[in-house]
Order: C-alpha cells, then sequence, then structure tokens
C-alpha cells in the first residue's frame, strides 16, 4: 500500500527525525515535506547485501542485477528511523512526490520475486523488500497525521495557509489491492477518510503542481494544475469503498468517496487538456495523468491528443522538455534568484533543459497500451543518454543542458548542439521508473500486477448505461389522476418498507462520515450531494433507504418550483448518468416524486404526462431508460452501506450513533406526503388593517404604483439603450423615463436612503444582510435610487399604507406597497397589526407575498420578493465555481460602468455582496444574475461546446441583449421589455438563454393569464428543430425555407450584437494576435495598450495570454463595435501570415482601421445611393461637411447603423472596407505591385 502524493504548497519544510516533526520555515512562504538524516545512520550492511550467486536461472540473475540497481540507487539512502528517503545525497529534504515514484520500484521488485523466487532467499527478499515499502508508507502517514489541525481547518477554509503538507491519491489503493498493509488502526482510517475530503477541492484549489513552482515565472503564484486534478480525480476513484485492512477488514475499515466529487475533478481535467494550467500551456507531467500511473482521463480521444501534442511540443534528444519557457539548471539562468523577471522567460526558449525521466514514462506507457514500436523506440532513446558507472550500473541522469558557449548556436538551429548532463545522477525517481520499465519489457510483471485495480482500463469502451426511473405519486389524489393518463404508478406510502427520503436527509447522514473524537476531526463539511450519489439505494441496519434528487428540493430556492424546469433538468441528470455512471456495480436509479405543487389549476400539466409516457418508451434524450415499481429494482441498483453511521469509538459499531437515531427519529418518520413543499397562503390577518383607519386617496395609491418597476437597471446604460432606441424603434416617453433614471444620482443620505437595513433570509433573525461590506454596517446598506414620488411620500403613516394593502386584491400592487414599506422601514419594522397577539412586521407580510406569487407563478414579483428578503441560491459559490475552474471568468453588473469581474472561487456570502453592489437597489435583476449563473453552470457542464473561444461571461451585459431580443421579437419599449423578461418562468429564462447561446432562432408566444394584471406571458419556444447543437460558428443557423431571413435588415447587426455580448472570438484568434505583437510595439483599443512585452513573458498558447487581450477588448462597453474591432484584428493577422512586411509600426490603433472603414464605407454609400444616405450621409450633407459626423441612425462609437449591419464578405462587406482601412493606414506595406491576401 503506497501513499501517492504530488505537494500542494511547498514552501514550508517539515524536518522529520528521530524525535518527531519540527516546522521550520524557509523562504517563499510554501510547504514540503523534509528529512534530517543522522549521520552513519544508514544500513550499509546486512540483509541487503548481494548473496553469493549459486545456482541461478536467468530470470534470477536479472532480478538480482535489479535488486542490486535498487539497493545501490536508492534503498541505501532510506532513513532507518522515518523510512523517508532524501532528495539526494546532499540534498536532507525528502519531496513526497520523489520518496513515492522511487519506492514503486521496490514494490513492482517485490511483486517479481514474489511470483519468480528460485529460493527461499528469493522469499525473504521479497518480504524485505515489502518492508521497505512499508516503512516509506507509515513514514509519511505519521507525517501528516501530526497536521490534522491544519487538515481540519482547510476542509472549511480552503487557504493556503491551512494547507497540509501533501496531496493524497491513488497509490494506498493500488498496494493495498496488491497484498500489502499498511493502515493499522480505526484512527489511521479516520484519517485517511478526512484526507479524501481534503482532496475532493483539488478542482477548484490551485496549487504549485507537479514542479511545485506554481506559475511558471516562480514568483510563488499557485495555479490549477491539470496534473494535480488528473491525481486527485484517479485517487477519489481508487480510494472508494477500499478496505484499508485488506482481507482481515470489515465494514469500519471502508473508506468511502462521494462519487460526484471525483466526476467534478473528471469535468475540470477534461476541460483543461491538453492546457497544464493558466501560464503553462502543455507539461510533460501530464504524462503520469493521461497513463501510469494516474490513468485519469476516460476519453480515448482527449487521451491521443494530449500525448500528441506533448510528443510536437517538447520533446526532444535528450529526454522531454517539463514545459515550454522551463529555465530551470540553463545556461540563461540566473542561480542567484529563485524567480524569473516576466521579460526573461523569452530568453529560454529552444534552450529548456530535456529530462529523461520521460523516456521512462513513454516505455512504461507503451508497456501498457501493448505499443511494442514505441518501446523499441523510447528504449533505444533511453539507453543512448544513459550513464554506466564502473561497475556496469546504468543511472538516470536528472536533465541534459545546454553548455553557456553553445547557447546562440542552438537559438540558431534548435536541436543541434551536444547536451551535457546536469543536476542529479541518478535522479532517484527516474531511476525507479526506469527499473519499472525494465521489470515490464523483461515480463517479470504484467501491467496488471502494476495496476491491480485495472484503472487502465478506464478508457475501454464500455456498454449502455441503462437509468431506471421510478415515479411516485405523493398521494391518492396525484395517483387518480394520472390513472386518467393510463399511467400507473405507486404512491411514496406504497413502496414500504422502501423509505423515500429528499437528498438533504442523505446529505445529513454523510456529515458523520471520518468523525472522530480522538483526532478532532469533524468529518465532512461540505453539504452538496449530486445525482450519481442520490442514484444508488442505500442501507442502514434493517432498513432501505431511496433518496430523491436534489434538484427536486423545494427548499432551497424559487426555481424549484417551476415543473417546467425540473422536468428539463431532470432530463439532464439522465443525460449525465448515461456518462458519469462507471466504476459502479449496478444500474443508477433515480426517483421522482410528483407532487401538488407540480400540477397546474388542479390538473396535471401535459409536459409531465408528455415526458412520462417518453420513459415508458425507453428511450429519452439519447439514454436508455427503464420505467418501473420500486421494488422491481432491488436487485439491478446500487446499494450502498452506510455502515460509518454506527457508534465505531464507542466500541459497538451494531448501533447507531446516538446523534443518528435522534435524527431519524425526528426527521425520518416524517413522510414526503406530508407535504413539506406546499406553499401556504398568505394569511389573512396579515393584510387586515383596523376598520377604522382611514381609506387612501386615489391619488396616493396610483403615487405607488410601479415602484418596483422604477428600481430595474437593466436599460441604465447610456449608449447601448441609445443604439437601441434607433434600431429598435423605441418610443421617446420611455427614452424619458430611462433619461430621468439614469441621471438621477444615487443618494447617500443615511435619513433620505434607508432607515433599517434589511436582513439576508426570512430564517435569520439578523438585521445586517451578510452581503452588506463591512463598511456599511454601522452606516448604510447600498444606496436605493428614489424618484420624486418616492421622496414625496417618504412620511406616508404605516396605517394608510397596511390600508392599501387591504384594499387591494393584486399582488403586483401588494408588492409595490411592500417594496416602499422595505425601502423606508425596513423589514423588522412592525406594522402595527397583530396575527394571534403576535406582532406582524413587514418581513412577515413580504415572506406571504413571494409564497403567493410563487403560487401564482408572477416571476418578476417572485425575483424582486426573494431578493428583498435575501433569498440565495444554495448552489451560487459552486456554479461560479463551474465556470471559473472551466478557465470563464464571470462579470456581474451592467456595463460600462458597473461591472465586477470574478476570477476566483469565491465564498458565498462574499459573492452575494459583490453582485448586491453590482446593482444597487436592483433586488430584481440581481436575483435574475444568480439565476443566469446557475443555468451557465449547467450548461457548461452538460454542453461545454457552447463556451468555445468564450473567455468572459459578462452577466450584466447578457441580460441587456436578452431584454434587447425580446424587445425585437414582442415590438415592444425596453421598459417593456425588461418586465417581460423579469416576468419569465425560470424554464423559459433558461431556454431563452441557451437559444442565445447557442445562436438557434427563436420565437415567443404570448398568452393571457387570469386574474393578473400581467396580461403578457412569454414562452420561448424553438423556430427551427433543424439546427446542429455543435455547430456555433454562426449566431442564426437555419434551414433551408428560412435561409430567406439573413436578408432582412438587422441580421448582421444583431448577430454582432451578440457575439459582442458572448465575447466569442474566431477560432485561433489569441494566438494571432500574438503574432501581430511580435511585430509591432503594441496594440491600442480604447486607450489602452497591449504591449509587444507580453511576448516576452507567455507563450501564443497560453491562457494568461487570452486573458490579457480579452481584458483589453472588454474595455469596449458596445458590443457590437467590439466585433468590428475583433474583425479589424483578424484583417491585421492577414498582414502577418502572408509575411507582407516584416514590421508593422510602432502602436497599432486598431479603432483608427474601424473609423477608417467606416468612412470608406459611407463614401461609397453615398456614391450609389445606399440606405445610409437616409442618415449618416444626409447629416453630413446638412452640415455641409465632407466628413460623416454626428450619425442619425444612432450607430455605436459614430459608426454607422448600417456598416453594423453588412455581412463581413462581399465588395460591401465589412472585411473589404477593414482591408482598404489597413492599405491606407499602415505606413509599412508596399505601394507598388500586387499583395496576394484571400479573406476567408
Amino acid at each position: 500500500m503506497l501513499f501517492y502524493f504530488i505537494i500542494r504548497f511547498p514552501r514550508y519544510p517539515v524536518f522529520l527525525t528521530s524525535f518527531g516533526i519540527i516546522l521550520s520555515r524557509t523562504y517563499r512562504h510554501s510547504f514540503f515535506l523534509g528529512i534530517s538524516l543522522l549521520s552513519g545512520s544508514h544500513i550499509l550492511g546486512g540483509r541487503f547485501k548481494m548473496f553469493t550467486m549459486r545456482s541461478r536461472t536467468n530470470s534470477g540473475v536479472r532480478l538480482d542485477y535489479y535488486q542490486r540497481l535498487v539497493y545501490r540507487t536508492i534503498l541505501c539512502y532510506q532513513d532507518p528511523v522515518t523510512g523517508l528517503l532524501p532528495a539526494s545525497p546532499t540534498n536532507q529534504h525528502a519531496w513526497i512526490r520523489d520518496n513515492v515514484y522511487s519506492i514503486m520500484s521496490v514494490w513492482g521488485l517485490a511483486m517479481a520475486y514474489k511470483k519468480n523466487a528460485d529460493m527461499d532467499e528469493d522469499r525473504a527478499k521479497t518480504y524485505e523488500l515489502e518492508q521497505s515499502c512499508v516503512k516509506l508508507m507509515r513514514g509519511l502517514l505519521m507525517s501528516m497525521m501530526r497536521q490534522k489541525e491544519k487538515l481540519e481547518k482547510f476542509k472549511t477554509t480552503q487557504s493556503p495557509l491551512d494547507a497540509i503538507h501533501a496531496k493524497y491519491s491513488s497509490e494506498t489503493a493500488q498496494m493495498t489491492a496488491s497484498g500489502l498493509q499498511i493502515v493499522f488502526s480505526l484512527d489511521e482510517v479516520a484519517y485517511i477518510q478526512n484526507l479524501v475530503f481534503y482532496i475532493e477541492s483539488a478542482y477548484c484549489v490551485p496549487d504549485y503542481g507537479m514542479w511545485e513552482r506554481g506559475d511558471k515565472s516562480n514568483h510563488g503564484l499557485p495555479e490549477l494544475n491539470a496534473t494535480s486534478i488528473g491525481v486527485a480525480k484517479a485517487a477519489l476513484e481508487a480510494m472508494n469503498e477500499l478496505d484499508l485492512f485488506g482481507a482481515r477488514g470489515g465494514p469500519a475499515s471502508v473508506i468511502h468517496v462521494l462519487a460526484d466529487e471525483a466526476q467534478k475533478c473528471m469535468a475540470v481535467l477534461q476541460s483543461m487538456l491538453p492546457r497544464e494550467s493558466n501560464s503553462k500551456e502543455v507539461d510533460s507531467g501530464l504524462l503520469s495523468v493521461i497513463g501510469f500511473p494516474a490513468f485519469a482521463v476516460d476519453d480515448p480521444d482527449l487521451i491521443k491528443l494530449t500525448r500528441k501534442t506533448i510528443v510536437s511540443k517538447l520533446r526532444g534528444q535528450y529526454g522531454f522538455k517539463r514545459f515550454l519557457r522551463d529555465g530551470y539548471k540553463t545556461a540563461k539562468e540566473d542561480p542567484t534568484r529563485l524567480y524569473y523577471e516576466p521579460w526573461e522567460l523569452r530568453m529560454f526558449d529552444n534552450i529548456e533543459c530535456e529530462w529523461p525521466l520521460f523516456f521512462c514514462y513513454m516505455i512504461i506507457d507503451a508497456c501498457f497500451r501493448g505499443d511494442k514500436e514505441a518501446v523499441l523506440e523510447y528504449s533505444d532513446a533511453l539507453e543512448e543518454i544513459l550513464i554506466k558507472t564502473e561497475d556496469n550500473l546504468l543511472l538516470v541522469p536528472e536533465l541534459y543542458a545546454v553548455p553557456a558557449q553553445k547557447v546562440n548556436e542552438e537559438y540558431r538551429h534548435p536541436g543541434s548542439q551536444i547536451r551535457q548532463p546536469l543536476g542529479r545522477s541518478p535522479l532517484m525517481w527516474a531511476q525507479s521508473l526506469f527499473i519499472l520499465g525494465k521489470l515490464l519489457q523483461e515480463e517479470f510483471l504484467a501491467p496488471g500486477e502494476l495496476d491491480p485495480l485495472n484503472r487502465r482500463l478506464c478508457a475501454e469502451k464500455k456498454p449502455d448505461v441503462v437509468v431506471q426511473v421510478v415515479i411516485l405519486a405523493e398521494d391518492k389524489e396525484i395517483q387518480e389522476k394520472l390513472k386518467h393518463f393510463d399511467i400507473s404508478v405507486q404512491t411514496i406510502a406504497e413502496v414500504a418498507p422502501i423509505e423515500v427520503q429528499p437528498a438533504r436527509v442523505l446529505s445529513h447522514l454523510y456529515a458523520y462520515l471520518g468523525r472522530s473524537k480522538k483526532l478532532s476531526l469533524s468529518g465532512r463539511k461540505s453539504r452538496d450531494v449530486g445525482i450519481l450519489c442520490t442514484s444508488k439505494l442505500y442501507s442502514l441496519q434493517d432498513r432501505i433507504f431511496a433518496f430523491t434528487p436534489q434538484l427536486m428540493d423545494q427548499q432551497r430556492f424559487y426555481i424549484a418550483s417551476d415543473y417546467e424546469l425540473m422536468i428539463d433538468n431532470f432530463k439532464n441528470e439522465l443525460n449525465f448518468l448515461k456518462s458519469s455512471w462507471q466504476n459502479v456495480l449496478g444500474r443508477p436509479l433515480v426517483v421522482f416524486t410528483f407532487r401538488q405543487i407540480h400540477l397546474e389549476d388542479g390538473k396535471v400539466p401535459m409536459s409531465i404526462i408528455t415526458t412520462i409516457k417518453k420513459l415508458k418508451g425507453g428511450y429519452t434524450v439519447g439514454t436508455r431508460v427503464t420505467l418501473g415499481n420500486l421494488q422491481d429494482f432491488l436487485s439491478t441498483s446500487c446499494i450502498t452501506n452506510l455502515s460509518f453511521l454506527g457508534s465505531v469509538e464507542d466500541g459497538i459499531p451494531e448501533k447507531l450513533h446516538p446523534s443518528v437515531q435522534e435524527y431519524l427519529e425526528e426527521h425520518m418518520q416524517k413522510s414526503l406526503s406530508l407535504r413539506p413543499g406546499k406553499l401556504p397562503p398568505v394569511p389573512k390577518q396579515k393584510l387586515d388593517a383596523s376598520r377604522t383607519q382611514k381609506k387612501p386617496s386615489h391619488g396616493r395609491k396610483m403615487s405607488l404604483r410601479g415602484t418596483i418597476k422604477r428600481t430595474r437597471s437593466i436599460y441604465r446604460g447610456g449608449e447601448f439603450m441609445e443604439s437601441f432606441k434607433k434600431s429598435e424603434s423605441v418610443s421617446d416617453e420611455t427614452m424619458a423615463w430611462t433619461e430621468d433614471r439614469r441621471n438621477t444620482p444615487p443618494t447617500t443620505n443615511v435619513s433620505s436612503a434607508i432607515h433599517t437595513p434589511r436582513s439576508p433570509s426570512p430564517e435569520g433573525p439578523t438585521k445586517i444582510p451578510n452581503w452588506a461590506p463591512l463598511a456599511t454596517k454601522h452606516s448604510i446598506i447600498i444606496p436605493h435610487y428614489r424618484t420624486t414620488s418616492d421622496a414625496q411620500y417618504e412620511n406616508t403613516e404605516v396605517d394608510e399604507l397596511v390600508a392599501m394593502l387591504r384594499e387591494t386584491d393584486l399582488l403586483e400592487e401588494q408588492g409595490d406597497i411592500l417594496h416602499y414599506l422595505v425601502v423606508y422601514h425596513g423589514l423588522e419594522y412592525c406594522t402595527g397589526v397583530n396575527e394571534n397577539n403576535i406582532p406582524v412586521t413587514v418581513k412577515h407580510l413580504l415572506k406571504g407575498l413571494y409564497d403567493k406569487a410563487c403560487q401564482q407563478k408572477l416571476w418578476g414579483l417572485v425575483r424582486h420578493s426573494a431578493g428583498m428578503l435575501g433569498k440565495r441560491v444554495e448552489d451560487l459559490a459552486k456554479a461560479v465555481t463551474d465556470l471559473l475552474v472551466r478557465q470563464k471568468q464571470v462579470t456581474v453588473g451592467m456595463p460600462p460602468n458597473h461591472e465586477k469581474t470574478i476570477t476566483g472561487p469565491v465564498p458565498e456570502v462574499e459573492l452575494r455582496q459583490i453582485i448586491h453592489q453590482a446593482y444597487g437597489d436592483d433586488e430584481s435583476t440581481a436575483m435574475l444574475t444568480q439565476e443566469l449563473i446557475v443555468y451557465l453552470a449547467m450548461f457548461i457542464r452538460t454542453e461545454p461546446q457552447l463556451f468555445h473561444e468564450m473567455l468572459r461571461l459578462r452577466v450584466g451585459l447578457i441580460i441587456q441583449v436578452m431584454a434587447t431580443e425580446l424587445a425585437r421579437t414582442l415590438k415592444c419599449s425596453g421598459d417593456e421589455a425588461s418586465d417581460h423578461l423579469l416576468n419569465l418562468s425560470p424554464f423559459e429564462m433558461k431556454n431563452l438563454l441557451y437559444h442565445i447561446m447557442s445562436g438557434k432562432e427563436f420565437a415567443v408566444s404570448t398568452s393571457s393569464r387570469r386574474g393578473h394584471s400581467v396580461s403578457h406571458h412569454s414562452v420561448v419556444s424553438t423556430k427551427s428543430t433543424k439546427v446542429s447543437k455543435g455547430h456555433i460558428d454562426t449566431l442564426f443557423c437555419r434551414d433551408a425555407e428560412q435561409r430567406d431571413v439573413e436578408k432582412q435588415q438587422g441580421q448582421w447587426l444583431r448577430r454582432r450584437r451578440l457575439d459582442g455580448a458572448l465575447n466569442r472570438v474566431p477560432r485561433g484568434f489569441y494566438p494571432r494576435v500574438w503574432s501581430i505583437l511580435e511585430r509591432c510595439q503594441g496594440i491600442k483599443i480604447n486607450g489602452k495598450v497591449l504591449p509587444n512585452t507580453v511576448t516576452q513573458e507567455m507563450t501564443s498558447g497560453e491562457l494568461k495570454f487570452a486573458l490579457r487581450v480579452e481584458s483589453v477588448l472588454n474595455t469596449i462597453p458596445q458590443p457590437e463595435y467590439r466585433q468590428l474591432v475583433v474583425e479589424a484584428l483578424m484583417v491585421l493577422t492577414l498582414v502577418v501570415e502572408h509575411n507582407i512586411s516584416p514590421y508593422l509600426g510602432e502602436i497599432l490603433e486598431v479603432e483608427n482601421l474601424v473609423v477608417t472603414a467606416n468612412r470608406l464605407f459611407l463614401r461609397d454609400q453615398e456614391k450609389v445611393g445606399g440606405d445610409a444616405t437616409l442618415c449618416c450621409i444626409k447629416v453630413s450633407q446638412e452640415k455641409d461637411s465632407s466628413e460623416y459626423e454626428g450619425l442619425e441612425c444612432g450607430g455605436a462609437a459614430n459608426v454607422c447603423q448600417h456598416f453594423y449591419d453588412s455581412a463581413p464578405s462581399g465588395s460591401y462587406g465589412t472585411m473589404t472596407y477593414i482591408v482598404r482601412a489597413v492599405a491606407e493606414t499602415l505606413n509599412c506595406l508596399p505601394r507598388d505591385g500586387q499583395i496576394d491576401c484571400n479573406i476567408s
């Protein structure tokens, strides 16, 4: 059994002596494990000496040679007290990575002796080698167990300062499966279980990677590394259901891993490969992830792509480079400094050191794949660079470097110079892999012996997963309603003795996993349980439990109240199970409970009936399903034993832990048929006031109407709204209102802005919101925009407002009144009305309104009241993390002045603070932002192709574009479009967002709802069903019957506006911009310069470079103008690619190209009498000016609207005019002759 570790934060060494562990600080603030080896303490004789040769078979002779090689190069350095191995004889620090890889050859040799023993002495060698492995691994285990306080703290903070010195991985499982035993007690089992929780966060917590350097500039900046995530994913999968006591163990010694946690690592890993990190576009360390020992990638095509990328970019004659521009031990590296200046990195191009270590990786990988040609190729290459000692021992040197005197020649002719070995010889862990490769080549070991858990087979094609689905009715009433549609289902009560509970119950039970009083470990902190966990059955003593998916939990957020969204998410989860249910015994089982809240006007919605009938057909959303009763699936489902809930520490594991027993008795005896999710009606007493109250005047009542709408900020932006007005014919009245709102500054006076702060949630007693900044907790919260009518009635009597509530039956009017009360009196203000002798506060009234709005599906009011109450999306931080770890940054707030960028995972409280600060008093849009972030996270998990060539998701701009599209489709004003957008149901909102993201055409149908003032309820529907999901290069894809639409006015303007809002760029855009920078001093966009010095620091394929370019482009507030700038940059790349000029000039002002192209366009329009003669040209003629200035059409950034609406190609296309502008503007272009420059 072996611990396989990658250093997470290698900057605080720990010296392990015979007296214990002493922490000592060193330079550069990171962590690693070290060992102080006592002088003279090595066992140089004894049993490790070579035995005198007797009659031996050839295999025995060869094994004795490898045993001697292992001892002379590895085991002779093992510390007799701690069992750890130093980095080298002169470096007494024991790096955990080195220890793990170095001991692998000892483990492999022990198995080879066991299989090929000639005599008793060989069996003795087997035991001695195995015990060397055990001693080293127990040394690592003891080192980490002394850091249990840091482990416990890290589970909560996930801070680098609280990280332990190493990260747990899969080799423990591999060696346990091979028969070794390291873990001796249940306390050690509990610690390892908590280590599992520690590495569950590997997919979202930056570290220092395989080389313990972090960012390649070596400034000690951690980043997400694919090598770390891959090893963590492999460890989680290998440790699941592993008995650490082996054949002697029982339920208490079994490790439990939640499958969804490993799947998160897998999803992030797949999104990163073949990239290693933000600063490393590829890394040879990924060979350990796609092959031995991790075998962490399931996609064979991705494995081939990653291997091909590594070989093509990093392979050399003497080994592989670790990564591009790696300055370690090169002749140009300054050994007196521990870091590089950004401009220095370019010096390391083509002279990076080459490591023979990776030839060893390639040999082992080829042995596992059965590729004999590759084995021979890399074996021959390795043999040529090995160092041979006087006693015929072959050593693998650390690296080969270009001598200082030959650097210039290597720059001119890469790969031409003879390199010299440097560093440690041998590099201990490279030597270990070399020996393992030899044992495989000579068939002393089979691949399956090094991989007893068969992880190498994870990329093999597997049979289709059949998802088992059970539909349960909440009660008899719903059961009868479904019978009318020939659908027979059981009720929850009828499935007894199987108990059906919501996912939150399973989450609570898993919180007991890994708890240890003796070690002060609290167990699992995360409360999230995914669909992979709830798709199993669970046994607890003599009871069996089934759990409904987390998406059906009505207590989580208002989007769970929309049955259409629930059905859509349910289908997505089925599709997710098809691809993610791996290495699990049994089929997945999904339990769907149909409840009263899902009824629509007392009837079963047809969408639910249609979904159930598709399930009965056995196939839905590309997934094979089987529908049946719960009892029918007991024999085919995966059943997990919740044995960890026993009182193990008390010595009675067969008895439930007392707190678990109490929880079960208190909560789990409540059947789901009690309808805990049914929303209560608003109590009449809350809305009744004293009959002696005077009636409010009609004028007073009308003055409060529309209070909520006046807080909207979707169209508060200036230029965006101006272009929308011109292109979509917004009414002057609406524009006047918008201008008035935009020009009204927010008040900062405490008495006039807000009197009492709002509480964060309907459940919490605290008055200060969790998301409120510290500076405001003693003054004001977030300033509210106030109109004249708001200020006029600031001192309105509360009893009069309550009388207004009593008089109106319209929830929208109640919402306006309650919004006014919250703003000027606060949530905890007592209204003077009593209910059951309990004072009724504004918060109580608002909660009742929220519940009623959920019942009546008034989504605009639901969103606003949820925001006023401080409701939160439980999965918000997780959703943002899902986007960030897939290399997508997120911005919230309305452009251009209120956007806030989120570049790293942040806690839930801080995230809500950022969002609310970005939107001020606009609670509706703040809640919509949270909702859209959740939907974007769903899309990136299920359809990552939608996000290709997108690095930053500007949620505020996306909201504006969604409202613009509704305004265009419904032919209404921006104010009305905002109202329609916020009143879309969660399902419709998600559907509209999907159409915006995918570029599919859509239509909006309008319907009226009886009893509501909201007369129009928009439903998004697909206009064309013949669009490929993967085709997103063009924004509006249509079938043959709809190709005429391309000719309609406004199509290209919409396309550019949407692509700009989504920050989508052409494929290969960022490397092409890098090539432009190589031939100029910099690129200037909107006053911000991107200097060519970034090419000295970053390579063309680095994500860091792409983000730097994106930050410059995002200074442009208008999305359509941004896209024209992108097109101009693409034209400049043509100049570079065709090598027309070696130097383009100093600072290239890209916007000048767009302005010049627009001028040329208007000039041609004037000549041919084009559409622009009705707007921009007409204005210039009236001013008697030759320059086309004040634009009548209102195009963004003074560019004609018709130019935005032109196709890229054609004689009047934008690319044609930009090419002409380049020819006119750049002085470096030749003035005579022809230039071959094809535009595609």
